[in-house]
């Protein structure tokens, strides 16, 4: 199979093509409180107290630094994942709708409800909350 070559002289010549005007949607929507990186010194907040709980696994101290960057972690990607979504930018209907199944998961749980009624009502919590949040992106974009 031989080579083929190209002729170099073609991409120097040819005219710079403009770029492509940058469509409206094609920016994500920008937080209230756009010039303070909030949501990025959450995450970093987050991931210093998960590594610094790692370190007291031994006590309920490093296990509640554990859940806390769990969460200021997880805040920093819900708030984009929201602001995108209702924006009308990308849809995050499926990431979204699997928060209120976990805590439905996690209440059940906790309440010691019937071990087959715990994934049972995630999934219908999942998918009830799927398609409202898919019809409130349609409504969006």
């Amino acid at each position: 199979m031989g080579k083929r070559s190209r002729k170099r002289g073609d991409a120097l010549t040819a005219p710079a093509s403009a770029p492509a005007a940058a469509h409206p949607r094609d920016a994500r929507p920008r937080a209230p409180w756009h010039p303070f990186p909030l949501v990025e010194l959450s995450v970093l907040v987050g991931l210093v107290l998960l590594v610094w709980g790692l370190f007291r696994l031994d006590d309920a101290g490093g296990r509640i630094l554990l859940v806390t960057g769990m969460v200021l972690g997880s805040l920093g990607g819900l708030d984009t994942a929201l602001r995108e979504h209702f924006g009308g930018h990308r849809s995050h209907a499926l990431l979204l709708a699997a928060m209120p199944a976990v805590l439905t998961a996690g209440v059940l749980f906790f309440a010691r409800a019937p071990w087959i009624a715990v994934p049972i009502c995630a999934v219908a919590v999942l998918a009830a909350a799927f398609l409202a949040l898919r019809r409130a992106f349609r409504g969006r974009s």
